[in-house]
Protein backbone atom coordinates (compact mmCIF):
# COMPACT_ATOMS: atom_id res chain seq x y z
CA UNK A 1 0.00 0.00 0.00
CA UNK A 2 2.68 2.22 0.90
CA UNK A 3 4.52 1.71 -2.14
CA UNK A 4 1.49 2.46 -4.05
CA UNK A 5 1.07 5.82 -2.47
CA UNK A 6 4.50 6.70 -3.33
CA UNK A 7 4.13 5.97 -7.59
CA UNK A 8 0.66 8.08 -7.25
CA UNK A 9 2.61 10.85 -5.17
CA UNK A 10 5.34 10.59 -7.79
CA UNK A 11 3.28 10.85 -11.16
CA UNK A 12 1.31 13.39 -9.53
CA UNK A 13 4.38 15.60 -9.70
CA UNK A 14 5.43 14.81 -13.03
CA UNK A 15 2.52 15.24 -14.26
CA UNK A 16 1.84 19.15 -15.91
CA UNK A 17 -0.61 21.43 -14.51
CA UNK A 18 -4.14 21.00 -15.20
CA UNK A 19 -4.19 24.69 -16.73
CA UNK A 20 -1.10 23.50 -19.25
CA UNK A 21 -3.11 20.07 -20.26
CA UNK A 22 -5.43 21.93 -22.53
CA UNK A 23 -2.77 24.50 -23.98
CA UNK A 24 -2.83 25.46 -27.56
CA UNK A 25 0.01 23.39 -29.17
CA UNK A 26 3.44 24.94 -30.10
CA UNK A 27 3.74 26.75 -33.01
CA UNK A 28 -0.39 27.17 -33.76
CA UNK A 29 -1.04 30.86 -33.95
CA UNK A 30 -3.87 32.47 -31.71
CA UNK A 31 -6.82 33.83 -33.26
CA UNK A 32 -5.79 37.35 -33.78
CA UNK A 33 -7.56 39.44 -31.47
CA UNK A 34 -10.45 42.50 -32.11
CA UNK A 35 -8.61 45.83 -31.04
CA UNK A 36 -11.18 48.47 -32.87
CA UNK A 37 -13.94 46.50 -34.44
CA UNK A 38 -17.03 44.88 -32.23
CA UNK A 39 -17.45 40.78 -33.19
CA UNK A 40 -20.86 40.85 -34.76
CA UNK A 41 -23.86 39.49 -32.07
CA UNK A 42 -25.19 37.64 -35.47
CA UNK A 43 -22.84 36.87 -37.90
CA UNK A 44 -25.26 35.68 -40.58
CA UNK A 45 -28.41 38.35 -41.50
CA UNK A 46 -31.79 36.88 -43.30
CA UNK A 47 -33.31 38.85 -45.63
CA UNK A 48 -35.16 38.23 -48.98
CA UNK A 49 -35.49 39.22 -52.33
CA UNK A 50 -36.41 43.06 -52.47
CA UNK A 51 -35.95 43.26 -49.04
CA UNK A 52 -33.51 45.96 -47.35
CA UNK A 53 -30.48 44.38 -45.20
CA UNK A 54 -28.14 45.88 -43.17
CA UNK A 55 -24.91 44.53 -42.42
CA UNK A 56 -22.89 45.08 -39.15
CA UNK A 57 -19.84 46.99 -38.57
CA UNK A 58 -19.52 48.87 -35.26
CA UNK A 59 -15.75 50.19 -33.78
CA UNK A 60 -15.19 50.26 -30.57
CA UNK A 61 -12.74 53.62 -31.24
CA UNK A 62 -10.97 55.42 -33.72
CA UNK A 63 -7.97 55.12 -34.85
CA UNK A 64 -6.11 58.17 -36.70
CA UNK A 65 -5.86 57.76 -40.11
CA UNK A 66 -8.31 54.72 -40.74
CA UNK A 67 -10.03 53.48 -43.50
CA UNK A 68 -12.92 51.01 -43.32
CA UNK A 69 -12.98 48.89 -46.80
CA UNK A 70 -16.12 46.69 -47.39
CA UNK A 71 -16.17 43.62 -50.09
CA UNK A 72 -17.81 40.55 -51.40
CA UNK A 73 -16.19 37.18 -51.29
CA UNK A 74 -17.98 35.51 -55.01
CA UNK A 75 -17.27 31.80 -54.77
CA UNK A 76 -17.40 30.88 -58.81
CA UNK A 77 -13.99 32.55 -58.86
CA UNK A 78 -12.34 32.98 -54.73
CA UNK A 79 -12.07 36.83 -55.67
CA UNK A 80 -13.09 39.61 -53.20
CA UNK A 81 -14.89 42.63 -54.77
CA UNK A 82 -14.43 45.97 -53.23
CA UNK A 83 -17.84 47.24 -52.58
CA UNK A 84 -17.34 50.81 -50.50
CA UNK A 85 -14.52 52.58 -48.91
CA UNK A 86 -14.66 55.40 -46.20
CA UNK A 87 -12.63 57.14 -43.94
CA UNK A 88 -15.26 58.39 -41.53
CA UNK A 89 -16.24 61.46 -43.42
CA UNK A 90 -16.42 60.68 -47.19
CA UNK A 91 -16.50 57.56 -49.01
CA UNK A 92 -16.24 55.92 -52.59
CA UNK A 93 -18.51 53.02 -53.76
CA UNK A 94 -17.53 50.69 -56.01
CA UNK A 95 -18.54 47.35 -58.49
CA UNK A 96 -21.81 46.80 -59.60
CA UNK A 97 -23.67 46.93 -56.25
CA UNK A 98 -22.60 50.91 -56.22
CA UNK A 99 -26.25 51.81 -56.60
CA UNK A 100 -27.78 49.67 -54.03
CA UNK A 101 -25.39 50.54 -51.20
CA UNK A 102 -24.91 52.77 -48.51
CA UNK A 103 -23.23 53.26 -44.98
CA UNK A 104 -26.17 53.47 -42.38
CA UNK A 105 -23.52 55.62 -40.56
CA UNK A 106 -26.31 56.14 -37.31
CA UNK A 107 -23.18 57.47 -35.01
CA UNK A 108 -19.97 58.00 -35.49
CA UNK A 109 -18.80 54.42 -35.03
CA UNK A 110 -21.10 52.74 -37.28
CA UNK A 111 -19.64 51.85 -41.01
CA UNK A 112 -22.37 49.10 -41.19
CA UNK A 113 -23.10 48.28 -44.93
CA UNK A 114 -26.96 48.51 -45.97
CA UNK A 115 -27.90 47.15 -49.33
CA UNK A 116 -31.53 48.16 -50.90
CA UNK A 117 -33.44 46.29 -53.18
CA UNK A 118 -31.45 43.00 -52.09
CA UNK A 119 -30.97 40.92 -55.30
CA UNK A 120 -30.21 37.30 -55.34
CA UNK A 121 -26.58 37.76 -56.62
CA UNK A 122 -26.14 39.52 -53.08
CA UNK A 123 -26.26 36.39 -51.19
CA UNK A 124 -22.87 35.36 -50.03
CA UNK A 125 -20.17 36.43 -47.36
CA UNK A 126 -18.50 39.88 -46.72
CA UNK A 127 -15.99 41.51 -45.26
CA UNK A 128 -15.48 44.62 -42.97
CA UNK A 129 -11.91 45.44 -42.95
CA UNK A 130 -10.14 48.49 -40.79
CA UNK A 131 -7.10 49.70 -42.66
CA UNK A 132 -5.04 51.00 -40.03
CA UNK A 133 -1.27 50.27 -41.17
CA UNK A 134 0.24 47.34 -39.43
CA UNK A 135 -2.60 46.52 -37.45
CA UNK A 136 -5.35 45.55 -39.88
CA UNK A 137 -8.18 43.54 -39.08
CA UNK A 138 -11.76 42.36 -40.47
CA UNK A 139 -15.13 40.67 -39.57
CA UNK A 140 -16.83 38.09 -41.69
CA UNK A 141 -20.31 38.39 -41.85
CA UNK A 142 -23.02 36.35 -43.92
CA UNK A 143 -25.97 38.06 -46.15
CA UNK A 144 -28.64 34.86 -46.42
CA UNK A 145 -31.54 34.95 -48.23
CA UNK A 146 -34.25 32.80 -47.67
CA UNK A 147 -35.21 31.06 -50.90
CA UNK A 148 -36.13 27.74 -52.27
CA UNK A 149 -33.62 25.42 -54.93
CA UNK A 150 -35.04 23.35 -57.89
CA UNK A 151 -33.21 21.39 -60.48
CA UNK A 152 -33.78 22.20 -63.91
CA UNK A 153 -33.01 20.70 -66.91
CA UNK A 154 -33.83 21.95 -70.73
CA UNK A 155 -36.60 20.82 -73.19
CA UNK A 156 -34.29 18.21 -75.17
CA UNK A 157 -33.48 16.11 -72.11
CA UNK A 158 -30.91 16.00 -69.25
CA UNK A 159 -27.30 16.79 -69.01
CA UNK A 160 -27.38 19.27 -71.59
CA UNK A 161 -25.59 22.39 -70.14
CA UNK A 162 -22.01 23.73 -69.47
CA UNK A 163 -21.43 25.48 -66.56
CA UNK A 164 -21.73 28.83 -68.51
CA UNK A 165 -25.44 27.17 -70.17
CA UNK A 166 -26.49 26.44 -66.73
CA UNK A 167 -25.79 29.70 -65.20
CA UNK A 168 -27.56 31.27 -68.40
CA UNK A 169 -30.46 28.60 -68.11
CA UNK A 170 -30.85 29.79 -64.23
CA UNK A 171 -30.92 33.47 -64.82
CA UNK A 172 -33.60 32.98 -67.88
CA UNK A 173 -35.75 31.86 -65.36
CA UNK A 174 -35.72 34.32 -62.22
CA UNK A 175 -33.17 32.53 -60.79
CA UNK A 176 -29.45 31.44 -59.97
CA UNK A 177 -26.95 28.38 -60.07
CA UNK A 178 -27.51 27.44 -55.89
CA UNK A 179 -24.61 27.79 -53.72
CA UNK A 180 -23.40 24.58 -52.28
CA UNK A 181 -25.05 25.87 -48.77
CA UNK A 182 -28.19 26.63 -50.39
CA UNK A 183 -28.26 22.77 -52.35
CA UNK A 184 -27.55 21.52 -48.71
CA UNK A 185 -30.01 23.21 -46.60
CA UNK A 186 -32.94 21.85 -49.37
CA UNK A 187 -31.73 18.56 -49.36
CA UNK A 188 -32.21 18.83 -45.18
CA UNK A 189 -35.52 20.12 -45.99
CA UNK A 190 -36.22 17.05 -48.45
CA UNK A 191 -35.19 17.77 -52.25
CA UNK A 192 -34.03 14.35 -53.44
CA UNK A 193 -33.10 14.19 -56.90
CA UNK A 194 -31.59 11.70 -59.07
CA UNK A 195 -29.84 13.73 -61.75
CA UNK A 196 -26.22 15.72 -60.97
CA UNK A 197 -26.30 19.87 -61.39
CA UNK A 198 -23.87 22.54 -61.43
CA UNK A 199 -23.50 24.92 -58.78
CA UNK A 200 -22.57 28.59 -58.83
CA UNK A 201 -19.23 27.10 -57.66
CA UNK A 202 -18.82 25.18 -60.70
CA UNK A 203 -19.34 22.00 -58.57
CA UNK A 204 -21.43 19.18 -59.46
CA UNK A 205 -23.89 17.91 -57.10
CA UNK A 206 -26.76 16.00 -56.29
CA UNK A 207 -29.22 15.21 -53.56
CA UNK A 208 -30.39 12.05 -52.33
CA UNK A 209 -32.82 11.44 -49.27
CA UNK A 210 -34.09 7.76 -50.51
CA UNK A 211 -30.92 5.55 -50.94
CA UNK A 212 -31.85 3.62 -54.23
CA UNK A 213 -30.61 1.51 -56.97
CA UNK A 214 -30.20 4.24 -60.35
CA UNK A 215 -29.10 7.20 -57.81
CA UNK A 216 -25.77 5.47 -56.72
CA UNK A 217 -27.25 2.33 -54.98
CA UNK A 218 -28.73 1.35 -51.69
CA UNK A 219 -25.42 0.92 -49.68
CA UNK A 220 -24.43 4.85 -49.69
CA UNK A 221 -25.60 6.72 -47.41
CA UNK A 222 -28.16 9.76 -47.79
CA UNK A 223 -26.82 12.93 -48.62
CA UNK A 224 -25.47 15.62 -51.52
CA UNK A 225 -23.36 13.73 -53.52
CA UNK A 226 -20.59 15.06 -55.45
CA UNK A 227 -18.37 14.79 -58.76
CA UNK A 228 -16.32 17.81 -57.47
CA UNK A 229 -15.36 20.61 -59.95
CA UNK A 230 -15.93 19.67 -63.45
CA UNK A 231 -14.33 21.42 -66.77
CA UNK A 232 -17.00 24.35 -67.12
CA UNK A 233 -16.87 24.44 -70.89
CA UNK A 234 -17.02 20.64 -71.80
CA UNK A 235 -18.77 18.64 -68.99
CA UNK A 236 -22.57 18.53 -69.43
CA UNK A 237 -24.89 18.44 -66.38
CA UNK A 238 -28.00 19.58 -64.88
CA UNK A 239 -28.69 22.84 -63.38
CA UNK A 240 -29.94 23.70 -59.76
CA UNK A 241 -31.20 26.89 -59.76
CA UNK A 242 -31.94 29.27 -56.66
CA UNK A 243 -34.76 31.50 -56.33
CA UNK A 244 -36.42 34.29 -53.53
CA UNK A 245 -39.43 35.88 -52.64
CA UNK A 246 -41.21 37.86 -55.84
CA UNK A 247 -41.96 41.68 -56.61
CA UNK A 248 -45.10 41.04 -57.70
CA UNK A 249 -47.78 37.68 -58.17
CA UNK A 250 -48.25 34.70 -60.47
CA UNK A 251 -52.03 33.93 -60.76
CA UNK A 252 -53.57 30.88 -63.68
CA UNK A 253 -55.39 31.19 -66.38
CA UNK A 254 -57.65 28.80 -67.67
CA UNK A 255 -58.20 27.07 -70.67
CA UNK A 256 -57.60 24.98 -73.14
CA UNK A 257 -54.27 26.93 -74.72
CA UNK A 258 -52.09 26.19 -76.88
CA UNK A 259 -48.52 27.89 -75.98
CA UNK A 260 -48.64 30.87 -78.53
CA UNK A 261 -52.39 31.48 -76.87
CA UNK A 262 -50.64 31.24 -73.51
CA UNK A 263 -48.21 33.92 -73.75
CA UNK A 264 -51.29 36.51 -75.68
CA UNK A 265 -53.86 35.57 -72.60
CA UNK A 266 -51.35 36.72 -70.44
CA UNK A 267 -50.40 39.95 -71.94
CA UNK A 268 -54.06 40.31 -72.53
CA UNK A 269 -54.37 40.86 -68.76
CA UNK A 270 -51.09 43.12 -68.62
CA UNK A 271 -48.77 40.34 -67.30
CA UNK A 272 -46.39 37.93 -69.10
CA UNK A 273 -46.39 34.01 -68.99
CA UNK A 274 -44.74 32.82 -65.76
CA UNK A 275 -40.78 31.65 -65.35
CA UNK A 276 -40.17 28.97 -63.77
CA UNK A 277 -38.08 30.08 -60.75
CA UNK A 278 -41.49 32.74 -60.58
CA UNK A 279 -43.67 29.52 -60.15
CA UNK A 280 -41.26 27.98 -57.58
CA UNK A 281 -41.20 31.30 -55.73
CA UNK A 282 -45.20 31.78 -55.60
CA UNK A 283 -45.32 28.22 -54.61
CA UNK A 284 -42.68 28.87 -51.46
CA UNK A 285 -43.49 31.80 -50.14
CA UNK A 286 -47.39 32.49 -51.78
CA UNK A 287 -48.38 29.05 -50.72
CA UNK A 288 -49.93 28.74 -54.48
CA UNK A 289 -51.96 25.52 -54.91
CA UNK A 290 -53.43 25.03 -58.28
CA UNK A 291 -54.35 20.96 -59.37
CA UNK A 292 -54.21 23.06 -63.02
CA UNK A 293 -51.45 22.33 -65.41
CA UNK A 294 -50.14 25.47 -67.35
CA UNK A 295 -47.66 26.59 -70.00
CA UNK A 296 -44.14 28.48 -68.17
CA UNK A 297 -42.42 30.70 -70.49
CA UNK A 298 -39.55 28.24 -71.11
CA UNK A 299 -42.14 25.73 -72.69
CA UNK A 300 -42.65 23.67 -70.05
CA UNK A 301 -45.92 22.68 -68.41
CA UNK A 302 -45.94 22.81 -64.49
CA UNK A 303 -48.22 22.76 -61.52
CA UNK A 304 -48.00 24.01 -57.97
CA UNK A 305 -49.34 21.49 -54.85
CA UNK A 306 -49.03 23.02 -51.05
CA UNK A 307 -51.47 20.64 -49.64
CA UNK A 308 -51.03 17.25 -51.82
CA UNK A 309 -54.11 15.36 -52.64
CA UNK A 310 -54.88 12.09 -54.34
CA UNK A 311 -56.48 13.75 -56.87
CA UNK A 312 -53.80 16.26 -57.94
CA UNK A 313 -50.57 13.66 -58.94
CA UNK A 314 -50.98 11.63 -55.89
CA UNK A 315 -47.65 11.99 -54.45
CA UNK A 316 -47.05 12.55 -50.27
CA UNK A 317 -45.49 16.06 -50.61
CA UNK A 318 -45.69 19.52 -51.31
CA UNK A 319 -44.06 20.55 -54.21
CA UNK A 320 -44.06 21.88 -58.04
CA UNK A 321 -45.35 19.29 -60.60
CA UNK A 322 -43.83 19.02 -63.79
CA UNK A 323 -45.95 17.27 -67.15
CA UNK A 324 -42.36 18.35 -69.14
CA UNK A 325 -42.25 20.27 -72.35
CA UNK A 326 -45.10 18.91 -73.81
CA UNK A 327 -45.71 20.07 -78.13
CA UNK A 328 -46.21 23.62 -78.14
CA UNK A 329 -49.08 23.30 -80.31
CA UNK A 330 -51.29 21.35 -77.62
CA UNK A 331 -54.46 22.84 -76.85
CA UNK A 332 -54.66 20.82 -73.16
CA UNK A 333 -53.79 23.59 -70.60
CA UNK A 334 -54.12 27.04 -69.02
CA UNK A 335 -51.05 29.29 -68.57
CA UNK A 336 -49.46 31.26 -65.25
CA UNK A 337 -49.13 34.62 -65.40
CA UNK A 338 -46.72 36.71 -63.71
CA UNK A 339 -47.67 40.97 -62.59
CA UNK A 340 -45.07 42.86 -61.20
Amino acid sequence: MHRLLLLACLWLLAAPPASSIFQRPTGTPAPPRLQYLLEPLHPTVHTQRGATATLPCVLRALPRNYRVKWSKVEPANYRENIIIITNGLYHKNYGPLSPRVRLRHSHRYDASLTITDVALEDEGRYRCQLVNGLEDESVSLTLHLEGVVFPYQPSNGRYKFNYHEAKRACEQQDSRLATYQQLYKAWTEGLDWCNAGWILDGTVHYPIINSREPCGGRLLLPGVRTYGARDKQKDRFDAFCFTSALQGQVYFIRGHLNFKEAGQACRNHGAAIAKVGQLYSAWKFSQLDRCDGGWLADGSVRYPISTPRERCGGLPDPGVRSFGFPSKEMRTYGTYCFVG
